[in-house]
Order: C-alpha cells, then sequence, then structure tokens
C-alpha cells in the first residue's frame, strides 16, 4: 500500500455517514447488503446513500456486484488487513516485543504500560 491509497481510504471513511456503512458491510461479512439493506439499516435516502457508497467504492473499501437490477456491497477486508499494516510496518523501531500487550487481539482489553 502506498501512501496515496492510504489517505484515500482515510479521506473516505472520515464521513460518519460512509464509516457506518463500512462498518455495516464488515458486519455483514461475506454475504455483504445490497444498497435498499444498508438505506434500511442506517436510515439514510437513496440519493444520499448513492453518493456514500460510490466514494467508498472510489477508495476501493468496498466491493460491488450487480445482481439483476441490485447491487451487492462487500467490504474489502483485504484492503483494511493492508492498511492496517502500512500503518504498524515499522512499530517499535522493528521490535514488537516491545508492545506485544498493545498487540493482542482486539477482544482483550487493552490497558497502556504504566510508565
Amino acid at each position: 500500500m502506498d501512501t496515496s491509497l492510504a489517505t484515500s481510504v482515510f479521506e473516505s471513511l472520515s464521513s460518519a455517514v460512509r464509516l457506518d456503512a463500512y462498518r455495516l458491510l464488515v458486519k455483514a461479512g461475506p454475504a455483504g447488503l445490497v444498497a435498499g439493506e444498508i438505506g434500511a439499516a442506517l436510515d439514510i435516502p437513496p440519493t444520499n446513500l448513492s453518493f456514500h457508497l460510490k466514494a467508498l467504492a472510489h477508495a476501493q473499501l468496498v466491493n460491488v456486484v450487480q445482481e439483476g437490477r441490485f447491487q451487492r456491497y462487500r467490504a474489502n477486508m483485504g484492503l483494511m488487513h493492508e492498511l492496517i499494516a502500512y500503518l504498524t510496518a515499522e512499530c517499535c523501531a522493528g521490535h514488537p516485543e516491545l508492545c506485544q500487550e498493545l498487540c493482542a487481539p482486539i477482544t482483550a482489553p487493552h490497558v497502556l504500560p504504566q510508565p
């Protein structure tokens, strides 16, 4: 991942509507959701939602597949993993053991080490 793509992803997610839509698609998993389901879940009019979904697709955060007269959206989880790897590539100056507690699975409670 390059800086330009990372910036594009962050810009796209800087909207509360797009962030909610992306999180909803992550929750939906591989099945994804059609636009109407997203709009109903987020209580967003179709024209407004279309604008936000187009921005997410432009940033490559979602994949879109035409299914008859519907469009199914799925979160691009591969891109999110690439973004996390990009952000943490040089964690602790090449000594990841220094922040092992902070890098534990997200489900575990995080406690910052005391100085």
